[in-house]
């Protein structure tokens, strides 16, 4: 991409609405992880008590046995989409203290920039001010 097309996008970025979004986004995603890490503690518990009661009369029953068959792959399955809501969910907590840290650092850079356009301007007109005084005493 050139320089050019990149600072035509971040110009077109509402930045002031991307730094008010910012803790909010952070303070979602703290919670998203939050309530799946915990949601996966207390199934964790529950798992274990799923299995209990088995006897070796319940095995011989065909249906029955079947039935356990679905369940034994429907569990993997439960445990299996857990465990990528905790990727994903890890993920997106991550993104989002990267993007706080983005947008702390924008911010940073934006108020950087418009001191030294301050201060450029300054210099700029004392500079223009000894020219011109330059050439009046002349």
């Amino acid at each position: 991409m050139a320089a050019g097309t990149i600072i035509t996008v971040l110009s077109n970025v509402p930045w002031g609405q991307v730094i008010d979004a910012a803790p909010k986004v952070a303070e979602g995603a703290t919670k998203l992880w939050g309530a799946v890490t915990r949601r996966k503690k207390n199934d964790a518990e529950v798992a274990p008590q799923a299995g209990a009661g088995a006897t070796g009369v319940d095995v011989a029953d065909d249906s029955l046995q079947r039935l356990r068959a679905d369940v034994q792959v429907l569990q993997a399955s439960v445990g299996d989409l857990r465990e990528e809501l905790l990727s994903a969910t890890g993920l997106i907590k991550q993104l989002a203290d990267q993007n706080t840290v983005l947008v702390q650092r924008v911010e940073l850079h934006r108020r950087r920039l418009a001191l030294v356009s301050y201060s450029t301007a300054a210099v700029s007109a004392m500079l223009l001010s000894a020219v011109v005084y330059l050439l009046i005493t002349r």
